[in-house]
């Protein structure tokens, strides 16, 4: 009798192994936003089930249940990212326009206050463990801390370099793609000092960066169509993985063990963590072209991109095409 059940369990784990790995994701919607600007972030708020999609001069507010527009934050400066503290009901925008940070009530959405930071900030972070917000400065190279609860700025962390995109471990380490140097930097949280500059060859120009805190592994994506994986304690390139061309944003979802890559090319890599040294790319989803930025929510395993059809004609010089108005849309992806 043991060993018919034993044979029972093993047959049942071969069947449900297979299943698993013929998990696909699809899209299944595409939703016209229009509205004005270009866009770059997204972040999605998990508490209240809305998409933050910054738009150059103002923040679109979607509700993810109905897929509508329910709110906007207006008269802003060539933003770029947002983040929320939910403990301290605040949202931070960042201004790379007027070198700034929008403070925000959470629930009502008014603007609370204007910090001034470094030079072109870009991405922003709140990291919950410091309550400290880090905003990385494009042109000055370097990361402005906040502190959350008064809007006071802390210190200016000089990064020796273009940062891109961050995370946090949310126990005082914070991690930050250093574009033009090829490398990650470590910074100590607490002590708000960079700790190392850790190379990331053969990865080139990384700005995607996504995070697996338990494994302690750093997902990294470059413009030559890789994923570096990043030892977060060593800092040593563990190994590298294909990816889509033109990435630009990385999700990490713990409860599936997946890392996605949204590539402007119009392709969203999936790749799944067999183990923290061993990957495997599950998928190369069609998407849109210019869809290279993503938001997630982990619970429902979704994925929220945008994009907006380009103006065909040559732009000016420095200038990217024209959007084609009223073509800006929200790419929904799921599992099916």
């Amino acid at each position: 009798m043991k060993r018919v059940l034993a044979l029972l369990i093993t047959a049942t784990v071969l069947v449900a192994r297979p299943a698993f790995a013929q998990k696909q994701y699809k899209v299944v919607n595409h939703v016209k936003l229009g509205g004005e600007g270009g866009w770059d972030y997204l972040y999605y708020d998990k508490d209240g089930h809305r998409l933050f999609i910054t738009r150059g001069t103002h923040v679109m507010v979607v509700d993810t249940a109905s897929l509508k527009v329910t709110n906007d934050i207006p008269d802003l400066s060539g933003i770029h990212g947002v983040t929320l503290a939910p403990g301290l009901n605040r949202g931070f925008i960042s201004n790379g326009g007027d070198n700034s940070v929008t403070i925000f009530d959470l629930k009502t959405l008014k603007k609370l206050d204007n910090v001034k930071v470094g030079e072109r900030p870009d991405a922003i972070m709140y990291d919950p463990f410091t309550k400290y917000v880090f905003t990385f400065n494009a042109r000055s190279k370097d990361s402005t801390v906040v502190d959350a609860a008064t809007g006071k700025v802390v210190v200016t962390i000089p990064l020796g370099g273009k940062p891109e995109f961050p995370a946090t471990d949310e126990n005082g380490k914070a991690f930050v793609n250093i574009e033009d140097k090829n490398e990650i930097a470590e910074i100590d949280a607490n002590k708000l000092t960079v700790l190392n500059h850790w190379p990331l060859g053969p990865c080139q120009e990384p700005s995607a960066l996504a995070f697996d805190r338990e494994h302690h592994r750093l997902f990294a994506g470059c413009g030559n169509k890789m994923m570096a994986v990043v030892d977060s304690q060593s800092g040593k390139v563990v190994t590298t993985v294909p990816i889509g061309e033109g990435v630009d944003a990385g999700r990490f979802n713990a409860n599936t063990q997946e890392v996605f890559m949204s590539c402007g090319e119009g392709v969203l890599t999936v790749i799944h963590e067999d183990s923290p040294d061993k990957y495997t790319v599950r998928q190369n989803l069609p998407t849109a072209k210019g869809a290279r930025t993503m938001a997630m929510d982990y619970e429902s395993g979704t994925a929220y991109l945008v994009t907006a059809q380009r103006d065909p004609k040559p732009p000016a010089p420095g200038q990217r095409p024209a959007i084609v108005p009223g073509t800006f849309e929200l790419i929904v992806v799921k599992a099916e």
